[in-house]
């Protein structure tokens, strides 16, 4: 079964299940965890920065940071892997290198890079699941960060060591450091997905509860209406 099958399975299986249980399973996903904020970040630079993250399906992790304030972008795609093989169905086999992942563009003068790896570890994903996340299995939904420069790197491996010698997670993180050869941009129905979709099943089981966790552990970060991939284009 292709992994768009496995999600449409995937979706109506959690809809009778959510339907069953009530409303308590649709707050059952993956809690958010506290985290410090780190203690090296960037130096705050003039213009905006890019970064990428990959934590398992990029739709959640999208519209988490599409709700952050000072975020300029955060487009869906693909990255760890070579231009010829981008492609959702191509990726998903799993063979391919790339990690499904989020490319945001933000300026650093309104939230920091650090401050970007606070959330991305505490509300986007669980970054001690190896190879997976939540449902979805395969390489392709591996937790990584991919690094622009030596200073990115410096602030995402201090950060991970920080976590791991605070025993924040009762596992170690399995986040992989990289660095950024390319990112791919996804097809366009998979971008903004979290919001044009907010009663498809997956998405209100897994992903919407990273957005009220957004909302609750981060306040001062958090914006109502998200900057949306098709609206800018448009």
């Amino acid at each position: 079964m292709s992994t768009s099958s496995h999600r449409r399975s995937l979706a109506a299986l959690l809809a009778a299940t959510i339907f069953s249980l009530g409303t308590s399973a649709a707050c059952a996903a993956e809690d958010a965890v506290v985290v410090p904020p780190p203690a090296v970040d960037e130096a705050t630079g003039s213009g905006p920065e890019t970064a990428i993250f990959a934590g398992g399906c990029f739709w959640g992790v999208q519209g988490v940071f599409q709700h952050v304030k000072g975020v300029e972008s955060a487009v869906s795609g693909y990255a760890g892997g070579d231009a010829k093989t981008a492609q959702y169905e191509t990726v998903s086999t799993g063979s391919t290198g790339h990690a499904e992942s989020v490319q945001v563009t933000f300026d650093p003068k309104q939230v920091t890079y650090g401050k970007l790896l606070q959330i991305f570890f505490s509300v986007a994903h669980n970054p001690t699941q190896l190879n997976f996340q939540g449902p979805d299995q395969g390489t392709q939904y591996r937790s990584a960060v991919f690094v622009a420069d030596p200073e990115q790197r410096k602030v995402a491996e201090s950060y991970i060591s920080q976590l791991d010698n605070a025993h924040v997670f009762p596992q170690p993180i399995v986040t992989k450091v990289s660095e950024a050869t390319g990112f791919y941009p996804a097809e366009a129905y998979h971008q903004d997905f979290l919001t044009l979709n907010p009663t498809y099943p997956y998405i209100v089981y897994n992903d919407l509860p990273k957005i009220e966790n957004l909302k609750s552990l981060f306040p001062a970060d958090y914006r109502g209406k998200p900057v949306l991939v098709l609206k800018a284009k448009g």
